[in-house]
Parts: C-alpha cells; sequence; structure tokens
C-alpha cells in the first residue's frame, strides 16, 4: 500500500469520526431544546454534521468510488433552511420547489369482450357484492364500470378472465395546471385529457398484450 493510499485511508477514518461526534452533538443538543424553535445550539449543531457528512461522503467517493446515502450540500454557518424555519403544522415542512408544473399521468387500455353474457354475469355478482340494491347491468359499459366500482376503483379491477386484455398506452404530461373537476362538470368528457398549448409530453409508454403462443403465432413454414 503506497503512503498516499494510507493517508487516504486515514483521513477517511478521522472524517467518519467527525460525522459520529457531530451527531452526538446535534442529538444532545435536540435533547436539551426539547422542542424550542430556532434553537442557535441546535441549527449549529445540524451545520457542522451536515458539513462532516459531506465531507465524509467525497473521501469516500474518491478513495473508493462508493458513496453514502445521504444527499448533503455544504451548508455556510449564515444560511438559513427555509424548511426548518417555517415547518407547518403537524412538523410537516412546506414543499419549497418552486417548479410550477403538475404531473399528469394518463392511461388507456382496450378488451375485447369473448362473451358478453359472461362479463355480465361477472359483473352482476361483482355489483350485488357491493349493494344487492344496485340492479344488474344491462349493457357492456355499464357491466365494466360496474366492475370498476366494485373493486380497487382502477384498472386492475378489470384483469378478469371475462375480458380479454388488447393493447394499451401510459402518458406522462406535465400540465399547467392541475385538474378541476367541478369546473369541468359533465359536458366532454374527452376534453379532461386534451393536452393545453404549455403541456408537455414527457413520455409515451405502450402496453403491448402478452401473445397467445397458442392463437397469435404465425404458422410455421412447411417442412422441405
Amino acid at each position: 500500500m503506497s503512503e498516499r493510499t494510507e493517508e487516504r485511508l486515514t483521513d477517511l477514518d478521522d472524517a467518519l469520526e467527525r460525522v459520529i461526534a457531530a451527531a452526538r452533538t446535534h442529538l444532545a443538543a435536540v435533547k436539551a431544546a426539547d422542542g424550542a424553535v430556532d434553537d442557535e445550539a441546535v441549527w449549529d449543531s445540524y451545520v457542522a454534521l451536515n458539513n462532516a457528512s459531506y465531507e465524509y461522503d467525497q473521501l469516500l467517493l474518491d478513495t473508493y468510488g462508493e458513496v453514502t446515502p445521504w444527499e448533503t450540500e455544504p451548508i455556510g454557518r449564515g444560511q438559513v433552511v427555509e424548511e426548518e424555519a417555517e415547518a407547518a403544522p403537524g412538523g410537516v415542512a412546506p414543499a419549497t420547489d418552486p417548479y410550477p408544473a403538475v404531473v399528469s399521468v394518463r392511461q388507456r387500455r382496450d378488451f375485447r369482450v369473448p362473451s358478453v353474457s359472461a362479463l355480465l354475469a361477472e359483473a352482476g355478482q361483482a355489483t350485488r357484492r357491493l349493494d344487492e340494491e344496485v340492479p344488474a347491468p344491462q349493457s357492456v359499459g355499464e357491466a365494466v364500470l360496474g366492475l370498476v366500482q366494485a373493486g380497487d376503483g382502477g384498472l386492475g379491477s378489470l384483469d378478469v378472465p371475462v375480458l380479454e386484455p388488447l393493447q394499451g398506452v401510459v402518458t406522462v404530461v406535465e400540465v399547467a395546471a392541475p385538474l378541476d373537476l367541478d369546473a369541468a362538470g359533465d359536458g366532454d368528457a374527452e376534453a379532461l385529457f386534451r393536452s393545453g398549448p404549455d403541456d408537455r409530453l414527457v413520455a409515451r409508454l405502450d402496453e403491448y398484450r402478452t401473445l397467445d403462443l397458442d392463437r397469435d403465432a404465425p404458422p410455421e413454414p412447411p417442412q422441405d
């Protein structure tokens, strides 16, 4: 082992000891403050613990190419951490990220109905378990709606043998404003899924149905 390597390992050990000492000092300050807001000793020890952790993380990276699970950046003594200074009721810090966009996840999945009578029967049983007074579905659309309502409210409720899943798609879109169901009303339902001029499509994920090897596989070429 070279002299330089030994020196790095010594520095790494010393840095870890500083993290441990700083953590103990921070805990002692927190206990002494006993919930007091803006306690100076707590803040000083927090800064020391943060910076010691950052130093150790960087040395670990430089020496072994490894990192800690801590995401830290150096903090100067005069800096203020808004999350600590303006804690919300219940001890939950308010969001400070100024990023204005809302992420909209939109999913479509199509299904084939091999047997309408089987689907109506399945949905009828599901809705009766939910509420015996609910009338049995009379159409394919009512049956699918009944399965969703009787399940968890998601598309997972439609993973039943009486429906054959086809292809689907999921899109992730950054939108300028969140969905307002009250303002949308019961009119144009498709408008709820249209992108506005300021929206940005982040990704489209295509969902292909599982290949039915017995039915969908192409025929093998004839043997010579």
